[in-house]
């Protein structure tokens, strides 16, 4: 068995994810590769300088806008916002894979009193009238309902009805999401928007075993290279110490994935089989190790495994949002930076809207860092290219 040292594990890592070298990813169609690679993207609502999946994406992808991922999601139909980990965006092309999902939603559905009949009038009402949110679908009143949009949820809530049936039928995959407004979510019938190929494919997982291993294939690529440990990277995977050993042994002997040791570590790594010719030239010093600065999403699938982050990288990262205030070390949307293979700070900048001006409001540097002349030419260079993606004419720092 191939042993690296732990700057190798850290090289293939950001090479793989494509934020070390040449860029790999480009526009539009940048936006897709990556997203294909990377399995699924976090959505998260809150947009103090681009939403998580955004800022994901503008990390790698060069040239990357906003718009590009509205009309992939949107207009070309070729990404869909769906579960995965938590609110995720990923390929339509993997909408077979989750038939289980749709129907255990389907089956919970089914125990609630009256939602049958709900669903069916919410059915007729778009199939005549067109996309709808909960506040235009004319269904009133309230009632109490199971979120099957969790995977491993009991529970039971009270919630506006007409908003209970859209989650329900979008999680049944009757419908998906049209366009949102904002946070605004609005709802149309999925036959209209995905090809009949996909809606009515066989699932490509024969029991909950095998979708499982599926699930753990593609966030061992999602990250790259993954330690065989309990890890947040398989939030939403009902995995157990005893089943992710059996799921690593299973996807090394069908020769999908391929295990590694990474000096100073017990468990073994694994990284997928296809990207061995890639773990090659990073052990032979050939890999294209160019050094880049990036904003990494606080979500991003970097950061999915903030232990194995600190292990790799001596790099300590909390995301504060939901920190009060008077408790918070950094800021309320603190970015870490990348800056070649380390990560060597952290940054709030927040664009003012109304002047188009990207504010800079608190830049903290890792003590162990000297900050050189090329450190501050790349930190130039990307609060420029950061502006520009937040549709800011400058920058300044307050």
């Amino acid at each position: 068995m191939q042993k690296i040292t732990k700057q190798q594990a850290r090289q293939f890592v950001l090479a793989k994810q494509g934020l070390i070298g040449a860029h790999r990813f480009t526009g539009k169609q940048g936006a897709y590769e990556y997203v294909r690679q990377a399995g699924c993207i976090q959505f998260d609502p809150v947009d103090v300088c681009g939403k998580n999946a955004e800022l994901t994406l503008q990390s790698r992808v060069k040239g990357f806008k906003k718009t590009m991922l509205r009309e992939l999601l949107y207009e070309d139909r070729l990404l869909v916002d769906y579960a995965d980990k938590e609110l995720s965006i990923w390929p339509v092309e993997d909408w077979p894979y989750f038939s289980s999902y749709r129907e255990r939603s389907r089956g919970l559905g089914a125990t609630f009193e009256g939602l049958e009949e709900l669903k069916e009038r919410a059915l007729a009402y778009i199939h005549e009238n067109g996309p709808v949110c909960s506040d235009t679908l004319p269904i009133e009143g309230e009632i109490f309902w199971h979120s099957s949009m969790h995977w491993s949820g009991n529970w039971h809530k009270k919630s506006q009805a007409a908003r209970s049936v859209l989650e329900q039928l979008y999680t049944d995959g009757e419908l998906i999401i049209h366009h949102k407004n904002g946070s605004r979510k609005y709802y149309d019938l999925a036959e209209k928007y995905l090809p009949a190929s996909v809606l009515n494919a066989k699932n490509p997982c024969k029991d909950d075993d095998e979708f499982m291993s599926w699930r753990v294939l593609r966030r061992i690529g999602a990250i790259g290279l993954l330690w065989d440990k309990n890890s947040t990277a398989f939030l939403g995977i009902d995995l157990n110490a005893e089943k992710r050993k059996n799921i690593l042994s299973v996807l090394t002997d069908e020769g999908k994935i391929c295990p590694i040791e990474v000096e100073g570590f017990k468990p073994l790594f694994y990284y997928r089989s296809e990207d061995d010719q890639l773990m090659q030239e990073v052990i032979e010093g050939a890999a294209d190790l160019k050094p880049r600065m990036s904003f990494i999403a606080p979500l991003d699938p970097l950061m999915w495994d903030k232990a194995l982050i600190l292990a790799l990288w001596d790099y300590r990262y909390a995301w504060e949002i939901y920190t009060p205030a008077a408790k918070r070390k950094y800021g309320y949307y603190t970015l870490p930076i990348l800056f070649g293979e380390r990560f060597v700070g952290r940054i709030e900048a927040v664009p003012d809207r109304k002047s188009h001006i990207l504010q800079v409001k608190g830049l903290w540097w890792e003590p162990d860092f000297r900050v050189t002349k090329k450190a501050e030419a790349g930190l130039e260079r990307t609060l420029r290219e950061f502006a520009k993606f937040n549709e800011c004419k400058s920058v300044e720092s307050i």
